[in-house]
């Protein structure tokens, strides 16, 4: 059955996350007044921090996962910058061990959050936040060129694992690519493949055009404009089991489904992702 490979430090899979890093990632995100910028990088911060969790046994960081983050932006017409968006001790890293990546956060900060304190009322709580990447946001969009990276990287990734559960690719950006059409690019990154599958690719538009939130539909029906429609006729029709999984966590998907969200909550996509990681599937 595709889709079904063990993940394990012999067998590992890979998360690869493409992050827009334009100017109009300064606008805040809907229903917020939090830069879009600043709203990715924490989402990133903390998937990274819950897969190394996952994949911590017994004291120690096993590398289930290798994981990747490239930035794109492109600051004049003539430069483009698509890259490692790592900050610190994996600077310039593309694809690294989990263990390397929980070995080597760019900092700690601090932060606070308000909690209920049993009593009908609310608390202020400092807790610790580890970061890898920080929020950028600075001219255009070259996506065309970051999906093209991210097919090369992929391409020799799965060379050097053949057999593994098939990568996954998670775009997140606000809006249209201004190199080329993306969809080129798309489809070559849909068609790489292990063994067990064809590589996934994700698509999250955090879009500053009204609309109703929407998670993983499965046709672009309802969706506001173009960019959205390109971006969900981008995305890779979610596997079978990946599917049903979704269903019984009561993610409300059916049949043709796609790996798109638009302008929903961070968090839904990091719960879906979370799906494929399960510790029953860790070994």
């Amino acid at each position: 059955m595709a889709y079904a490979a063990e993940i394990s430090r012999v067998n590992p899979s890979c998360f690869l996350f493409l992050i827009d890093q334009s100017s109009s990632m300064e606008s805040l995100s809907p229903g917020t007044n939090k830069p879009k910028a600043v709203g990715v990088a924490d989402a990133i911060n903390r998937l990274i921090q819950n897969l190394i969790l996952k994949c911590t046994k017994a004291e120690e960081v096993r590398n289930y996962f290798e994981v990747g983050v490239i930035g794109y932006n492109q600051p004049t017409k003539e430069t483009i910058k698509v890259g490692p968006a790592f900050t610190a001790g994996l600077a310039g890293q593309e694809v690294v061990p989990i263990s390397d990546v929980a070995n080597n956060p760019a900092r700690i900060d601090e932060r606070h959050k308000m909690t209920e304190d049993g009593a009908g009322g609310l608390v202020e709580q400092t807790f610790k936040f580890q970061v890898w990447l920080d929020p950028v946001a600075n001219g255009g969009t070259p996506m065309g060129e970051a999906l093209s990276v991210a097919h090369r990287i992929l391409e020799e990734w799965i060379s050097r694992h053949t057999t593994s559960y098939p990568p996954i690719v998670i775009n997140i950006t606000d809006g249209e690519s201004t190199d080329r059409d993306p969809s080129v690019d798309s489809d070559k990154i849909k068609e790489l493949s292990t063994t067990d599958g064809n590589v996934l690719l994700f698509n999250c538009h955090i879009s500053s055009t009204p609309g109703n939130p929407i998670s993983f539909p499965n046709s672009a029906e309802g969706l506001p404009d173009q960019n959205a429609a390109l971006l969900y006729e981008m995305s890779s029709e979610l596997p079978q089991k990946l599917l049903a999984a979704a269903q019984s966590e009561g993610f409300a998907i059916g049949t043709g489904a796609r790996g798109f969200v638009f302008n929903a909550e961070l968090v839904d996509l990091i719960r879906f992702l979370d799906l494929g990681t399960r510790a029953s599937n860790l070994r």
